[in-house]
């Protein structure tokens, strides 16, 4: 009995397993469904209010639901999805002539230039080995080296290694920051499961499943990266503004009900985590801020206390939320702390029941991903952005809090008011590098601006000591340090990254400034979702037949042994799918055809079993003998021709991309799975089909018995 037992958690154990790593995936495609009928209201109600309040009824009752069936369901790939496919391309000819001081090129280095640019296309070396290659050919012969066109800054320092090593370490920057600025702008316009990769020596190819605004997406990907060092403006005026929003709404002008972030939770996590500001210019010290849960709630009972004119007197919680929500239907949407001007103060919670604003100190605003959209649709309202003064601006940040996310699993985001007009552009930026304080051994970046830059720089920190000047990209927030004394002569250090990664990104961010390597579309494809969902369709229909086929001539040939064969098969599709779906995986049409492939590979170690018990069978041996002689014999055969073909499958998935490492995946995935299946769980179906006493088994021939 205990071994039957055992037998039993070997066959349903999978089973479960498989069912419930499936289940976000069939959640989602019914939610997907539920969301394109919404979307359809949302199209045909009368006015832009109704639309917006169908959508927030969706995402109110089922936005949850969707986006943690998202992150936990199987991923479908371009071609069943449907979307766009672009191959964009870094021109490192460009940044290599931009590097090149202006004064010294000359006829003999455009020459160069226009062979590499050439021999690039048809090359598949390293853009700048091609370009030595070239210039070793044509320059040199006319006496020309390295150092004649490109600046070695410290003259003592010159040679030319030293300059290759730079073009070297510029063009994979450049093609690493392209890759980053294009990751934020589709990860910013709302694209689910992108793929971008970078491609051979100067390509990056983007995956944009489930893309409809063609002409929309190619703008956003081909315009060039906006850097921007923005003043930050967190002040009373920009909270007044804010106050007269909410009395705006109020009136009935909005007709939708918001969503309210969770303060308390923002507020805890400020305690135990002690969030630091983010980052300081020139100053490795770095203030901690907490603050207090118990303010929240007290803090808004006390101003009610004040008020003598109290509006919440006598309601119950749940009446003094809905008229908080109700009298302040923009402010709701995010939490707000100010903070006083004194060095390491603590951040209190600021409530705008009070019109008593502190015009002294600084104000710091908070906003959950949730909310997001509500916020930036209402910030974008015609009759909305004149409350907004002239000369500032809102801008998000561009990753959320991570101590916050870690410890509550959340996404919060700070947001801040920023002067409209920057105070530089990227354009000064010459250099950026990562390094770590020697003091503190934090990670730091060290930024490099021109002359120009370098001038404009020391006027701007020395008017703006201890405030903070946000670094924006794209209209995105990377960091907003705090100036601590006036920088001179061009060269900054920007501290505050949690992370060497934090550090790195900021690295790259700065660099979009500072490299002059463009990117152009040299390939794009466009798969319509009525093709991507035909595919599906062809794909499951294929495959179902295959199975079809096989589980007839299964059971026809083997009879019993055959039925239980198509059963290991169908576990080991189901175990396929769902630990491509555990591994985050990705399923593309090839990937169905691997999975096809597959189904035939798992009954052929079952004919492998089944033959050589039949002639065991043959022989004279015992039921039970046959079927330990049969699969113990038969697995050194079976180890043999999957353990080749997954060597071969491991190569197409480690050395290809696209099509063939999907198809490369599932054909892995599968064999290893069928291992298990096929050997172990048919064996505990055939030994429970047999366990009756009874010293028989049907595989395929008439039945025999021992003597």
């Amino acid at each position: 009995m205990k071994n039957n037992i055992g037998k039993l958690l070997l066959i349903f154990v999978p089973i479960i397993a498989a069912i419930a790593v499936m289940i976000p995936t069939f959640t989602e495609s019914n939610l997907e469904k539920d969301l394109k009928e919404y979307q359809e209201r949302a199209k045909k109600a009368g006015n832009t209010q109704d639309s917006l309040k169908i959508m927030d009824e969706f995402k109110k009752t089922y936005g949850a639901d969707l986006e943690s069936s998202k992150k936990n369901a199987l991923k479908l790939g371009l071609d069943l999805k449907g979307g766009m496919y672009v191959t964009m391309e870094v021109d490192v000819v460009k940044l290599i002539e931009e590097s090149a001081q202006n004064e010294s090129i000359d006829e003999t280095f455009q020459q160069v230039l226009d062979k590499t640019k050439e021999d690039v296309k048809n090359s598949d070396n390293e853009t700048i080995d091609v370009f030595l290659k070239n210039f070793n050919d044509i320059a040199r012969p006319k006496g020309k080296t390295l150092i004649s066109y490109f600046d070695v800054g410290n003259i003592r320092d010159a040679s030319e290694d030293k300059i290759v090593e730079k073009l070297k370490k510029d063009a994979k920057d450049a093609i690493d920051q392209a890759a980053e600025v294009l990751r934020q702008r589709i990860d910013q316009y709302g694209v689910s499961e992108p793929n971008i990769q970078k491609v051979g020596n100067n390509r990056i190819i983007l995956e944009l499943p489930g893309v409809e605004n063609n002409e929309q997406m190619r703008a956003l990907i081909s315009t060039t990266a906006r850097l921007e060092f923005n003043l930050v403006r967190n002040n009373a005026e920009i909270v007044r503004a804010f106050g007269k929003i909410d009395k705006f709404l109020s009136k009935g002008k909005s007709a939708s009900a918001v969503n309210t972030i969770d303060t308390a939770v923002v507020d805890t996590t400020h305690k135990e985590a002690e969030v630091v500001k983010k980052g300081d210019i020139a100053d490795s010290s770095k203030a901690t801020t907490a603050a207090d849960t118990s303010k929240a709630d007290s803090g808004k009972s006390n101003s009610n206390k004040a008020d003598t004119n109290d509006p919440y007197k006598g309601l119950s919680e749940k009446q003094v939320q809905e008229k908080h929500l109700k009298d302040h239907p923009f402010t709701s949407l995010f939490t707000t702390y100010y903070i006083p001007p004194q060095e390491n103060a603590n951040w209190t919670p600021f409530f705008y029941t009070t019109d008593q604003i502190p015009e002294v100190g600084e104000f710091n605003f908070k906003i959950q991903k949730d909310s997001m959209d509500k916020f930036l649709e209402i910030l974008n309202r015609p009759e909305i952005k004149s409350f907004i003064p002239l000369d500032l601006k809102v801008a998000i940040d561009a990753k959320p809090d991570k101590r916050i996310q870690k410890a509550n699993n959340i996404e919060v985001f700070d947001f801040y008011c920023l002067k409209k007009d920057p105070e530089l552009t990227g354009d000064v930026v010459v250099d950026a590098s990562q390094s770590f304080d020697p003091t503190t051994n934090a990670p730091v970046v060290n930024m490099t601006m021109n002359d120009e830059g370098a001038e404009k720089w020391a006027r701007i920190t020395g008017a703006n000591l201890k405030k903070r000047i946000a670094i924006v990209l794209d209209d995105r927030v990377y960091s907003a340090p705090v100036v601590q004394s006036k920088i001179t002569g061009g060269r900054s250090q920007i501290s505050g990254s949690s992370n060497t990664e934090e550090a790195r990104l900021l690295e790259v961010i700065l660099k979009a400034g500072a490299l002059k390597a463009p990117v152009s579309i040299v390939e794009e494809r466009v798969i319509g979702p009525s093709l991507g969902q035909d595919s599906i369709d062809i794909g499951l229909r294929a495959s179902l037949i295959a199975m079809l086929f096989v589980i007839i001539y299964m059971f026809m040939y083997y009879n019993k042994a055959g039925l239980v064969a198509d059963i290991a098969m169908i576990i080991n599709t189901a175990l396929i799918l769902a630990i491509l779906t555990s591994m985050k995986g990705t399923l593309t049409l090839p990937g169905i055809a691997g999975i096809a492939l597959t189904m035939g590979m798992a009954v052929d170690a079952n004919v492998l079993i089944f033959e050589r018990i039949r002639e065991e069978l043959e022989r004279g041996r015992s039921l039970r003998s046959a079927i330990d002689e049969g699969f113990g014999k038969a697995m050194s055969a079976i180890i043999d021709g999957n353990v080749t073909t997954a060597i071969t499958a491991f190569i197409l998935m480690t050395l290809a991309s696209g099509p063939i490492q999907g198809f490369a995946t599932t054909l892995l995935i599968g064999l290893i799975t069928n291992l298990f299946t096929g050997v172990m769980v048919s064996r505990a179906i055939i030994e429970l089909m047999s366990s009756n006493g009874k010293n028989e088994f049907s595989f395929g021939q008439p039945k025999l018995t021992s003597n």
